[in-house]
């Protein structure tokens, strides 16, 4: 009997390839254990269903004689089986190795490293520098009582309008507090809160990580939470408001970075470790009132045929205005500090709108009560002709 083959990793990123030399479906690692990139043809596509850990190297030969025609496709199946084991992408030794490695080397690193310079927004300090002064334009006074901002985390390229409208509402008097920044945990076990106490760099250099707090995190909430969470290396929801928050302020802030992890309950705090660790954070949050700045890096709805939906998705066109009315009404509980009616409108993970802000968001409404908030900036961007991602800048006040 034939050997069943290595399932394929859910947690890959599928895509068309954008390269019109190369057509057929690009697979790349979200999670970087492995740097290869692997476009796969058109016509074998279908064969991948085959790497399910229910499929045999049988049902892969026939599989791949119905679609090329030809008997003798040995050959092909093992070079299809070697390159997706190679590049990490099966659950196999090759990618336990790979895993086991990347994890090593962050544990072991002494800072966070900039993984998104470059990509995200330029490596070079003196092009960064330029670059923010287009995207931020000047600060304005803050408000009274301001407790904290939200931005998007989509590219600062797309979104910068957002970026804009929020950051400039950061004024001198919040240099020395602890930014504790809630981001999305794209990659993140549901449910679980990521940490690290390893300072965050970007080319404007290392910020300071408040060990304080993360230690009485650690200490009062272990079960809730992933301690150096592999996940802190590859997340762009935290580093993008780090490089903008060391535009303003320099390089050496303190944070309180925070990936906060899909929840799955019908009320996040049904979890008795969520609830422990929002309570926890509430508690942090109430003696730390004039010490304390929030930021939360959240985008919100994902549209169109790359989310997995069957229309393209325009900017405020078409389907995509009724999904502007439906993230305006989720807005407004959002900025009237209603937590409950925000999570009934997104219906937990069964979201339609696909909003990734979600969890950072009900976080804050969680150990901020008190806080309300404003619209300052709504947008929607193709992000490709086909899809389109929307966002918007928030402040809160007490």
């Amino acid at each position: 009997m034939s050997a069943l083959l290595p399932q394929l990793r859910g947690d890959l990123d599928f895509m068309p390839s954008p390269m019109e030399e190369t057509s057929g479906l690009l697979i790349r690692d979200s999670f970087r254990y492995s740097d290869a990139v692997l476009v796969i043809p058109p016509p074998l596509v279908a064969c991948l269903r085959c790497f399910d850990g229910q499929h045999t190297g049988l049902d892969l030969r026939a599989a791949l004689v119905e679609i090329t025609g030809q008997l003798d496709v040995s050959d092909l199946g093992n070079q299809i089986t070697g390159a997706l084991s190679r590049a990490g992408f099966l659950h196999d030794e090759a990618y336990a190795d790979l895993k086991a490695q990347r994890h090593a080397e962050f544990a072991a690193a002494p800072v966070r490293a900039a993984s998104h310079a470059g990509s995200g927004y330029p490596e070079d300090l003196k092009e960064l520098r330029g670059a923010v002064d287009q995207w931020l334009g000047p600060v304005v006074e803050p408000a009274a009582n301001l407790l904290g901002i939200a931005a998007p985390h989509v590219s600062p390229e797309g979104g910068y309008e957002s970026y804009r409208a929020a950051y400039r509402l950061l004024g001198p008097a919040h240099k020395d507090r602890t930014f504790v920044i809630l981001g999305t945990s794209h990659y993140g076990a549901p449910d679980k809160f990521g940490l690290t106490r390893k300072p965050w760099e970007t080319p404007f250099g290392e910020t300071r990580p408040c060990l304080e707090l993360i230690d009485e995190l650690e200490r009062l909430t272990p079960a809730s939470l992933v301690m150096e969470d592999y996940c802190h290396s590859v997340e762009h929801s935290i580093e993008f408001q780090v490089m903008f928050l060391q535009s303003i302020y320099g390089a050496d802030i303190s944070i309180l970075p925070i990936l906060c992890g899909a929840y799955t309950g019908a009320l996040p705090e049904d979890d008795e470790n969520v609830r422990r660790f929002l309570g926890t954070l509430g508690d942090m949050a109430a003696r730390g009132k004039q010490r304390l700045t929030w930021v939360l890096g959240v985008d919100m709805a994902h549209m169109g045929q790359r989310y997995g939906d069957p229309f393209e998705a325009l900017a405020n066109q078409n389907e995509m205005l009724a999904t502007g009315g439906r993230d305006r009404d989720r807005i407004e509980c959002i900025a009237a500090g209603d937590a409950r009616g925000f999570w009934e409108r997104i219906g937990g993970y069964r979201d339609d709108l696909k909003w990734c802000g979600s969890s950072p968001l009900y976080t804050f409404l969680k150990v901020c009560p008190e806080a309300r908030g404003t619209l300052h900036h709504y947008e929607q961007w193709n992000i490709d002709p086909a899809s389109v991602v929307t966002f918007a800048a928030m402040s809160f006040t007490a």
